[in-house]
């Protein structure tokens, strides 16, 4: 059954009306609505989940709409909700915030994995922090991400031993691609100095490992997102991770050269393989690029070393061809943020010509190098 979410006058966001897809990308400008609308699927789907873990840490808000709007968006953000204006639909039916504000016994499992855009905040000097090192005015779910990294480590990666390549976390291919195009001759390990263990990075060629503040911008930013990759790609014969039915993953491309995002979309299309519906925001064409490829290579009825070729994978992988057999029979939507008065729209076709400006520069991820085409073309015109 597809989902859908109706927004109206929430923040800077007009009338927003979305249908989910296998993939949902959203693409638009700074402070236009994308990270508050993924926030709010969150909260619809976990609303008990959310609920409990905030008293686990003992934060209270009595009931009260605006307080829990603080303590869910982050300090400040109570103002989204306007009396009488704001509404919010969920599968075509109206939600009262009131109701998710207040605690009813809801289900307590997560249905939303959550990794926020300031995800590189949850390493601290190298280690997860947990949920109740963050203010209570800082957005619930970083903190709440931050908190699944350090449970993680906590349980399941805490030995002191190579946390990648580890031979039973994600396919060799997808492991030989990183090394490659993020890691390249280092790994990432588990170490104690003194009495705390911290991620370090090793050179095969060095001995003294690497902390974490000497890290590239690109590894501080792709690590804290391979811990969330690695928890949801369990190492059974489990496709997925318990009742986690959404993946929310907030600019993947942060700090990534594009071959590195190139890998980290081929994961992505692992994930939806896997069963999970993937939300993506984005500033990068490179992501439209991926969604605009899979809907002309379905139509085409490419074979998957076709998809597999954009990604510069191995083409003979079986694993991988079993994956992008599967993948180009899923579905995307692209919707941009931004339009004029804070309509959002639905831009899925990625049609150059479209006679609407929004989806002809792909949200304005293709305006600067339509530009620059234009004036070089001008230039040599002239000469």
């Amino acid at each position: 059954m597809e989902r859908t979410l109706k927004l109206e006058n929430i923040g800077p966001i007009a009338n927003a009306s979305l249908t989910f897809a296998d993939l949902t990308v959203l693409v638009g400008p700074q402070a236009s609505g994308k990270s508050i609308t993924l926030q709010w699927l969150k909260l619809l789907e976990d609303t008990g989940a959310i609920h409990n873990q905030l008293v686990d840490y003992g934060l209270d808000w009595s009931g009260n709409l605006e307080r829990f709007l603080d303590l869910y968006f982050g300090e400040g953000m109570q103002s989204l909700w306007q009396a009488g204006k704001s509404t919010v639909h969920w599968n075509a039916k109206p939600v009262d915030p009131r109701q998710l504000a207040r605690r009813r016994g809801r289900s307590p499992k997560e249905t939303v994995f959550f990794i926020p855009a300031q995800r590189v905040l949850a390493l601290r000097n190298g280690w997860p922090r947990p949920f109740g090192d963050y203010s209570p005015g800082d957005p619930y779910v970083v903190r709440s991400y931050s908190e699944e990294l350090r449970l993680l480590m906590e349980k399941e990666l805490s030995s002191p031993t190579a946390l990648f390549p580890k031979t039973n976390r994600l396919k060799e291919d997808y492991r030989n691609l990183l090394k490659t195009n993020i890691f390249l001759d280092f790994s990432l390990s588990v170490e104690t100095q003194g009495s705390q263990k911290r991620l370090v990075l090793k050179q095969s060629n060095e001995s003294s490992p690497l902390p974490y503040m000497v890290w590239s911008a690109g590894q501080r930013e792709f690590v804290p997102l391979l811990l969330g990759l690695y928890w949801l790609m369990p190492p059974a014969k489990t496709a997925r991770r318990g009742d986690i039915k959404w993946v929310v993953i907030e600019e993947l491309e942060m700090g990534l050269h594009p071959r590195a995002i190139s890998t980290v979309l081929l994961l992505v299309l692992e994930l939806i393989v896997r069963g999970y519906k993937v939300c993506l925001s984005s500033h990068s064409p490179q992501v439209l690029e991926t969604v605009w490829a899979l809907r002309h290579l379905k139509r085409g009825k490419a074979k998957p070393s076709e998809l597999l070729g954009i990604f510069d994978a191995p083409l003979s992988s079986q694993p991988l061809r079993e994956m992008a057999k599967i993948a180009l029979s899923k579905k995307a939507k692209v919707y941009y943020f931004g339009g004029a008065a804070g309509t959002v729209h639905d831009i899925t076709d990625l049609d150059p010509g479209s006679p609407t400006a929004d989806e002809a520069s792909w949200g304005g991820l293709l305006e600067f190098s339509g530009r620059a085409n234009e004036a070089v073309a001008r230039a040599m015109s002239n000469r």
